[in-house]
């Protein structure tokens, strides 16, 4: 998935958000998100990451909506 693509969708999942944004691998996205460096969302036992939240922290625009 290309930076684009994940600015266009409304949620990623833990790694993806993490390796997209930070490089981070999988483990290192979880333990970010643990410490609560990477702003997560929790529904039911799903744990997902906003990417408005996470591009406003990087200084992106979100394209809310876009394809």
């Amino acid at each position: 998935m290309t930076l684009n693509e994940a600015l266009s969708r409304p949620t990623l999942s833990v790694p993806e958000a993490g390796a997209i944004f930070y490089g981070l691998s999988r483990n290192g996205s979880y333990a970010a998100a643990a410490r609560g460096d990477l702003p997560t969302i929790r529904i039911g036992r799903k744990i997902v990451v906003p990417v408005a939240a996470v591009a406003e922290q990087c200084g992106l625009h979100h394209n809310r909506g876009a394809k």
